[in-house]
């Protein structure tokens, strides 16, 4: 008698499978891993697009720089701007020549914007009279 109270128990058992609640919970678990590793990859994809941004920037910035080292001659006090294009994306340079309290010097600050105008670099330097 034992034998077919314990087999039938089993039997039933084994039929029964998963309740709703318990797929609506792993449905929900994998859902919120599946989200986890959605934002991570998002988020070093944003990084890798900001990092190659900085480094064409800086690019960008040391040509300006470099140009004005390059003309030998004292920049003149001011402000320009200029496009600049590296790789394929094109970034606004702004060049602001301010003086200094030694008349022989020049401060050189070169802002490089985004195409959306957002900055993304600024470098200074001090340029003397050659």
């Amino acid at each position: 008698m034992r034998r077919r109270a314990g087999a039938a128990h089993q039997r039933r058992s084994a039929d029964q499978g998963f309740t709703l609640i318990e797929v609506l919970v792993a449905l929900g678990i994998v859902a919120i891993a599946l989200m986890a590793g959605s934002q991570a990859t998002s988020a070093l994809t944003r990084n890798a697009q900001r990092q190659s941004d900085a480094m064409l920037a800086q690019i960008c910035a040391e040509n300006e720089l470099a140009k004005v080292r390059l003309a030998r001659a004292m920049p003149a006090v001011g402000d320009s701007a200029s496009v600049c294009t590296q790789a394929g994306n094109n970034f606004s340079v702004g060049v602001s020549t301010t003086p200094t309290l030694n008349p022989a010097f020049r401060r050189v600050d070169v802002q490089v914007r985004d195409a959306q105008d957002a900055p993304i670099l600024r470098v200074s330097t001090v340029v003397g009279r050659f």
